[in-house]
């Protein structure tokens, strides 16, 4: 009896890790396929960026599982992870508080300024500012009180759900127009037919899409970190997976130490833009 017992035990056991345990053997990895150079695809639909390239590093050193980078409209990412249609995120996601409320993260990997931008030309060419905010030493108003003289009124273009949105919308830097768009595609297309006044975003997001596109994106202001902007980017993972964190920071360590981390970030973002 006490033999039965402890079978039907062991087998309770293994069903509750299968179950909390999904991506066991193989890891899903959604990206969104649409935020370049973090991630985008080619004409014929293939996913490829940074974080695509990373994705595969990283699985090759996490040896004992396999993995398949799905893609996923950004504006649900975090309900889809939270739903288990995939495992983590790797889509240029930077760690903030708010997000931390339902998600955790790993360590990150790679530092996302941002910045905004304008069409050579534009009366906000001439924006006058120091070159960086850390806004978690402080929100420098001067150069915000600067920020807000030149973009009263003016409407400026961001992705929808993201650290960008909540920034325009905290008040920080006046009251502007803030425009919404699915994706940062349609932001830089909105901006280079001057739809828009200004765009705020990642700053490699405007460098690559003015190199690629031959339109001439200027960045103006300073660049921002910190804060709302949050503590880099890292891959997003459900809370109760922690054995999926410690493996995705043990394979970080490893790029990073063996200059994988370094030599991708310098590829795509033309610096080394790794943490």
């Amino acid at each position: 009896m006490k033999g039965i017992k402890k079978l039907i035990l062991s087998i309770f056991a293994s069903l509750f890790l299968i179950s909390s345990n999904t991506y066991a053997d193989n890891i899903k990895i959604a990206t969104e396929g649409a935020y370049p150079p973090w991630n985008s695809k080619t004409s014929d639909g293939k996913l490829i960026g940074f974080e695509v390239d990373l994705a595969n590093i990283l699985c090759g050193y996490m040896k004992k599982h396999t993995c398949t980078i799905v893609e996923q409209d950004w504006d649900g990412m975090i309900p889809a992870l939270k739903a288990k249609k995939y495992d983590a995120i790797m889509a240029g996601m930077s760690i903030t508080d708010e997000r931390k409320k339902v998600i955790t993260f790993s360590q990150g990997y790679a530092d996302e300024v941002a910045s905004f931008a304008v069409m050579s030309g534009s009366n906000l060419e001439g924006i006058k500012t120091p070159v960086a905010i850390n806004l978690s030493k402080g929100s420098n108003s001067a150069t915000l009180n600067t920020l807000k003289k030149a973009l009263a009124g003016k409407t400026v273009g961001v992705q929808t759900a993201t650290i960008h949105q909540n920034f325009l919308e905290s008040g920080k830097v006046g009251k502007v127009n803030v425009r919404t768009y699915k994706t940062q595609d349609e932001v830089n297309l909105d901006l280079a037919a001057g739809r828009i006044d200004a765009a705020l975003a990642a700053a490699v997001a405007f460098t690559d899409y003015s190199k690629k596109s031959g339109k001439n994106v200027v960045l103006v202001g300073p660049t921002f970190a910190g804060g709302e902007f949050g503590n880099g980017v890292g891959v997003g993972i459900r809370q109760e997976d922690t054995g999926l964190v410690k493996d995705f920071n043990k394979a970080i360590n490893k790029a990073r130490r063996s200059g994988k981390l370094s030599e991708l970030a310098t590829i795509w973002f033309g610096f080394d833009a790794s943490m």
